[in-house]
């Protein structure tokens, strides 16, 4: 996470505020092509073999348009009411830097693993018998699992983690704690990978990879929680708000966090009063015992 926050200091000014209502925008526009003729989707498919021989490099980005298919427009529009709700709930926790940067990572790597798929096709074998009866649609049919289907579960996924508590009506009439949505659909999507085609695999992995990273592996590590996470952004807000007012101050070295943003501050247990210091000076300074230092 630190190096996350290193990256904000200075690519933060580049993320783009508010962006799941783009997302929600380009599903819109999905919907509508969706509507207009079905098989104008085809061409916004993510098929790295017709981006390396035919060069339709459009299709790198073009994938994002086409949304999760919906049974009529009134749930499409629940739907997409629904992911910009949760979407913009997160983006206000974490910050718009960090939120950017979850979603880009989970299209980058759905990228990737469409492109792995491929290779391995060429490589091992697996799908030997479809390259050489070069047929078309066959092969169109692996690479069109890459969608954002399970751009979206990641979505969903992170703020069942992030708000374990907060309730949804499902079927607009029964409330349910969204951790139990989250519990029921990640047990689902273990199933499905587990009993899955090679491709399907693929896919879920490459797409949930970006969670995987975000909520696993970075918490072994002892830096810093999802609760920290959303504490820290808060308290950033707050700062800007009052950036003319210090609220920590090092008693030692006088340093404040509007110093830096890798700063950290303590009160020290042992000294009488409230003394407060940064973690550099936090357990190297002399106690002070009334108006005497130890």
């Amino acid at each position: 996470m630190k190096f996350i926050y290193s990256l904000e200091k200075k690519l933060g000014r580049y993320a783009i505020k508010n962006i799941s209502l783009y997302l929600i925008i380009c599903y819109a526009f999905g919907y509508l092509i969706a509507m207009a003729n079905p098989a104008f989707l085809n061409f916004l498919t993510l098929n790295p073999y017709l981006i390396i021989t035919k060069g339709q490099v459009w299709r790198l980005f073009s994938w994002i348009l086409i949304a999760p298919a919906s049974s009529n427009i009134f749930f499409t529009l629940i739907t997409l009411y629904f992911y910009y709700s949760i979407g913009s709930t997160l983006e206000r926790t974490w910050g718009t830097f960090v939120y950017n940067l979850y979603l880009f990572c989970g299209m980058l790597f759905t990228v990737i693993g469409s492109f792995a798929l491929l290779f391995y096709a060429f490589a091992l074998g697996g799908f030997e018998p479809v390259f050489l009866s070069n047929n078309a649609s066959v092969l169109a049919s692996y690479f069109s699992l890459f969608s954002t289907y399970y751009i979206n579960m990641s979505i969903l996924l992170a703020f069942a983690i992030t708000f374990p508590e907060n309730q949804v009506l499902l079927f607009f009439i029964i409330p349910v704690k969204i951790k139990w949505i989250g519990m029921i659909y990640g047990g689902f999507l273990v199933m499905q990978f587990i009993f899955a085609s090679v491709p399907e695999k693929f896919v879920i992995l490459a797409s949930l990879l970006n969670f995987i990273i975000f909520f696993f592996l970075l918490r072994k590590k002892k830096t810093i929680s999802i609760k920290q996470m959303k504490r820290r952004h808060e308290y950033q807000k707050e700062v800007k708000i009052n950036s003319n007012i210090s609220r920590h101050k090092c008693a030692i070295c006088g340093r404040t966090e509007q110093d830096g943003e890798h700063l950290e501050f303590r009160y020290c247990s042992k000294c009488e009063g409230n003394y407060e210091y940064c973690s550099e000076h936090l357990f190297t300074h002399e106690h002070v015992q009334g108006n005497r230092k130890k």
